[in-house]
């Protein structure tokens, strides 16, 4: 989520700057308005936008799913109830969420505080109600303002300046400018900690009086306009979302955006410098790992092809035959693939290689013994692809949840990521004389004693933990061979400083190898730690 809301900033922050740099000082006040409307927006819907062919045009790194940690006896009772016990026995603040609510909190009771001085200002007498709009003397006051379809003029405003007054807020009440405003007070609720939305609503207030008066000029001669809009003496309430006619930090930019010739119709060209932009940003999405813990509970292949890896999976299932892999334990593995609740490509596309495989099966023994039926087998075969669609559309309506794995042997041939997607992975030194299998095993044995031998385990008893706790460690060992990036994700954040300190502390890798170059090679690494 935090990964998330900085990506938000970010592409808010770069649209800002393509509006302050090229487009702010053009006259196209409307095609400005919109796009001051949209591209927050358009901010918030980039970043669940992952396009594949844009990250497949991208160079990535390897990523590999080591076997689970055990840390702790859990020969006792299976790790599922224990979780389920943890999870339910132990309780911690989200303070995070705990921010972001007082700050909605607060918001909305400044929101409430604005509303209620407007009004205020509606209790005052009517001095005139049109069929779209309704003007409201203020007593004792010169304000000048609009909301929605009311009109507020104070009564100490001379005859001809209500006359050009009026017919600048009237452009407000009729391209609705105050929905603009509402909008942007909306966002300010959600988004309460973004200064960008600030900017935004600041922006498009400024545009609103570019529009009303380019409309008002037009039936106005400039000159009186200008003596209007520096000779009246103003007083206006301090509402963000109401538009105003006098504003001190406005009144000169309205003069000089007056005095500006038109923009050529050529200008309107810069406008497609949100093409490149928003490319920029999607393919920023696409190639970017996710920091919530749901992108990396389990390998997900990056840098491959759909059809690479189903191509990968076939030959690893064909390795498993040859090697003498029982059938039903392809089938286990099918079983294990359909349980999964994790998010991955990988999970998808060997469960649907394991659907293709027992078709097969089927399809040769029933040959074999003489019972095959085409219809039959068709209507089962067309039954096995609807459990494949159901399946991708459970998995897309769940919510993630952290692979729970009792007994770890049965994941062994499951959850290996195929050798063929890197050709050389990293290695300690002791294990550098291996290749392939060994040499991941290996590597593997050395991660699992470290982190064994150097986790706290005295934190269960310091933070009251009972069960089996689990910690996903994330972390990538670099083209030299050190550790880099590491993050994690638990229950408790103590858990996750525990993990992300000893992986930290493994020593340095003789680094991956693909094509004979150093590659750089990303790592998931489950921990279950058993407090008794």
């Amino acid at each position: 989520m935090t990964h998330y809301i900085l990506q938000i900033i970010f592409f808010q922050l770069l649209f800002l700057l393509v509006y302050e740099l090229f487009l702010k000082k053009e006259t196209f006040f409307n095609y400005n308005r919109a796009y001051l409307l949209l591209t927050p927006v358009v901010a918030v819907i980039l970043p669940l936008l992952k396009l594949d062919f844009l990250a497949e045009a991208v160079p990535t790194q390897a990523r590999i799913m080591l076997p689970e940690v055990i840390i702790g006896n859990t020969t006792q009772q299976p790790i599922s109830a224990n979780v389920s016990r943890a999870t339910s026995a132990s309780f911690s603040i989200n303070w995070y969420l705990l921010t972001y609510a007082l700050g909605v909190i607060t918001s909305l009771v400044i929101l409430v505080k604005k509303y209620s001085n407007l009004t205020y200002l509606y209790r005052f007498r009517r001095i005139a109600i049109e069929k779209d709009f309704k003007i409201i003397e203020v007593p004792n006051s010169n304000i000048a303002c609009t909301f929605f379809n009311t009109v507020f003029l104070g009564d100490q405003l001379t005859e001809a300046e209500k006359n050009h007054i009026l017919s600048h807020e009237l452009v407000h009440v009729k391209q609705r400018h105050s929905l603009d405003l509402v909008f942007f007070e909306a966002m300010k609720v959600i988004f309460w900690f973004n200064p960008l939305i600030y900017i935004y609503q600041s922006r498009i207030a400024g545009l609103h009086e570019f529009i009303a008066d380019e409309q008002v000029v037009k039936t106005t001669e400039k000159r009186t306009y200008y003596e209007q809009l520096l000779n009246t003496a103003f007083s206006t309430q301090n509402i963000s979302f109401i538009n105003q006619f006098f504003n001190h930090s406005l009144i000169k930019k309205r003069i000089v955006m007056l005095q500006k010739n038109k923009s050529s119709q050529i200008s309107k060209f810069k406008f497609l410098l949100i093409i490149p932009a928003m490319l920029l940003m999607l393919t920023y999405v696409a190639c970017s790992d996710d920091n919530s813990p749901e992108q990396f509970t389990t390998a997900d292949v990056q840098g491959v092809s759909d059809q690479e890896l189903k191509q990968s999976l076939r030959e690893e299932l064909k390795t498993m035959q040859e090697e003498g892999v029982e059938y039903s334990e392809i089938a286990d593995a099918f079983m294990i693939e359909k349980e999964k609740h994790v998010k991955s490509r990988e999970a998808f596309y060997r469960l649907q290689v394991y659907l293709e495989l027992i078709y097969q099966k089927a399809r040769e023994r029933s040959l074999k013994n003489g019972t095959y039926n085409k219809e039959e087998y068709k209507v089962w075969k067309e039954s096995l692809n609807q459990t494949y669609d159901e399946y991708v559309a459970y998995r897309k309506s769940q919510p993630v949840e952290i692979e729970v794995v009792e007994d770890n042997s049965k994941y062994d041939k499951a959850t290996s990521v195929p050798f063929a997607l890197i050709e050389k992975v990293p290695a300690f030194k002791e294990c550098d004389q291996w290749v392939d299998d060994a040499r991941k095993n290996c590597t593997s044995n050395k991660i699992s004693d470290f982190v064994n031998k150097n986790f706290d385990t005295s934190l269960g008893k310091k933070l009251g933990l009972s069960g089996v706790n689990r910690v996903i460690v994330q972390f990538r060992i670099d083209e030299t061979g050190h550790i880099q990036d590491i993050k994690g994700r638990a229950t408790h954040p103590e858990l996750v400083e525990e993990a992300k300190r000893v992986i930290s502390e493994l020593p340095a890798f003789i680094p991956g190898e693909q094509k004979g170059r150093p590659v750089s090679v990303m790592y998931s690494l489950p921990i279950a730690f058993q407090v008794q």
